[in-house]
């Protein structure tokens, strides 16, 4: 529902954010836009992912990355572009990764408004909430477990995100 009790028209907007672009965030977009799928909402919310760096724009989601999901029976497709000032005012939450790109993006934000609409992603996860860990480690620089590990924590806060925007739709 939007204000005042009247449906929303528009589909809810979430923008994942990471540095690079070509590993978590695009994780963490295929794996929302496979879980909206099976819940018959993919009409309902829009995905996206960016970076907050421009190293990788235009890239295809690392191969490792791409393994690791499609082993999960999940499709990247995304292509690395970098995050803009306009990302805030169309989307209804960017989802940080860990907290430098929380911060980096706050500090990109155009004004108060646009601030609250960052969240860390894990914060929707109960489980990492009770630990205190929100970040979801970068996995570029590792091996394929780390790309495993990343895809068990953005399933979880995935569900979790779900769960919380669900009375908007």
């Amino acid at each position: 529902m939007g204000q005042g009790g009247l449906p929303r028209l528009s589909p809810v907007r979430l923008v994942f954010v990471c540095l690079g672009n070509i590993c978590r965030s695009p994780t963490a977009e295929g794996v929302m836009a496979d879980l909206l799928a099976r819940e018959g909402l993919a009409d309902r919310v829009a995905v996206d992912s960016a970076g907050t760096g421009d190293w990788h724009v235009g890239s295809p989601p690392d191969d490792r990355a791409t393994a690791a999901a499609a082993g999960r029976g999940i499709a990247l497709t995304s292509r690395g572009r970098q995050v803009t000032v306009d990302d805030f005012r169309t989307a209804d939450l960017l989802l940080a990764m860990d907290s430098r790109n929380a911060r980096d993006l706050r500090a990109l934000a155009p004004d108060d408004a646009a601030r609250e609409k960052v969240r860390l992603l894990r914060s929707f996860d109960p489980a990492s909430v009770g630990t205190g860990d929100l970040d979801v480690p970068d996995p570029y620089t590792g091996d394929a477990d780390g790309f495993q590990l990343v895809l068990d924590q953005v399933e979880a806060a995935c569900a979790g995100l779900l769960e919380a925007i669900r009375p908007q739709l």
